[in-house]
Order: C-alpha cells, then structure tokens, then sequence
C-alpha cells in the first residue's frame, strides 16, 4: 500500500524539500489559498453558479456545498475544525510534512488553510527558519535546479506564480523568495502555486507507481 499526500502537502513539499535538504528546516509557518476545485467538482459548480446567478441578478445563491458563499469572498475553513482550534486540512499538512520529510519533533510546522473563489491550483505563502543561513540568491538558484519546480521569481517585471499559470502545469511555480524579515538571515519567503489536480494528485501517483515499479 502507498498513501499519496494531500494535495496542499505535496505542492508545499515540491519547494521544501530542497530547501530542507540544503539548509535544514527548523520552522515552516504556511498560509493556503485553496481552489474551489479542491472540495471536487460539487465546488468547482457551486463557484461557477454563484458567479453566474450574481451576474444576472447580483445576489448569489445560499452556498450548499460550502459553510459560506465562496464567490468575491474567502473561506478560512476547510474540513473539521479540531480540538487544538486548526481544522483537519491544516493539521495534514503538519503530521504530513513531519512523515515525508521525516522531521524531528523539534521541528514546528503551523499551516491557516483557506478556501479562494478560483477554480483550479492551490497557492500557498510559507516562511521558513533554518538551521543553516539561507541566503535568497543562492536559494533561487537551488530552485531553479529542483525537480518539479519551476522558479518565476522577476518583480520588476510583474513575474510571481499565479494560479491561472500552473493550471495545467506539471511544475510547482515558485516566486516573491525573499530574506524573511522575521528570521533574518535563517529565515526565507517564497509563494507558490501548483495545479493540485495534478502535482498534488493525479501526476503524484503516477511517478510515484513509476518508481515503484522501477524498483523491482
């Protein structure tokens, strides 16, 4: 049997790994701006038809599927919330991360999972602390050598991951990698965007299968 992570795991993971390897994590503190598509295809028409029903008559249908209207709106709740007050979609990426990176407990994760009125590809904004001094140049150019990732990283010319762009897209779009002002010299922010549909599922499975088989 082999588990395929959450999909807002392994998008996260794509510009983690690497960054762990290099430089050790000691803190990851993620926020997530998950697609409609996310909750299944009940989301993306409950999205659709809201969008839809506000444009002919601008008032949108009482939501059905999610706890509040989804269109021109954001839901900072995505499956049960716990007890300890994150919901169960933030606590996957917690006990996830930990296992697949196989982290000490030393090593804190915290993640605020939220629910954006876009179709497809989830994004997420993480800051990271090190143990080891990540400087953001050296960093990107790590990035851009990392299997499955694609840096789009050019502020000046309006150059960030967008989640149109990696609809679709088989690499995890990494932008906005900066010296956190928070952990200074240890620390790193970067934003992400990745088509959960794919690198977070469907593509996961299949390289995963792929290796499998290669193995034996």
């Amino acid at each position: 049997l082999i588990a395929n992570p959450n999909c807002t795991t392994a998008i996260g993971a794509m510009a983690l790994w690497p960054l762990h390897q290099k430089y050790k994590l000691k803190k990851v503190l993620m926020s997530t701006y998950q697609a409609a598509s996310g909750a299944g295809a009940e989301g993306m028409a409950e999205l659709e038809t809201g969008v839809s029903e506000w444009a002919k008559t601008g008032i949108c249908p009482k939501p059905e599927f999610f706890a509040h209207q989804l269109p021109f709106n954001v839901i900072a709740h995505i499956d049960a919330f716990q007890e300890n007050g994150y919901t169960k979609e933030e606590m996957k990426v917690t006990w996830e991360l930990q296992k697949i990176f196989q982290l000490s407990d030393n090593v804190k994760i915290s993640c605020t999972a939220v629910r954006v009125p876009t179709l497809r590809a989830h994004s997420e904004s993480i800051t990271v602390e090190t143990e080891q001094p990540v400087p953001p140049n050296e960093a990107r150019e790590l990035l851009c050598g990392a299997e499955g990732v694609k840096v789009v990283d050019d502020p000046d010319k309006k150059l960030y991951p967008l989640p149109l762009n990696a609809t679709g897209q088989s690499d995890v779009e990494v932008g906005r990698i900066r010296q956190s002002l928070v952990f200074g010299e240890n620390g790193l922010e970067f934003f992400v965007s990745g088509d959960q549909l794919l690198r977070g599922a469907a593509l996961n499975a299949v390289i995963i299968a792929e290796k499998v088989a290669a193995a034996r």
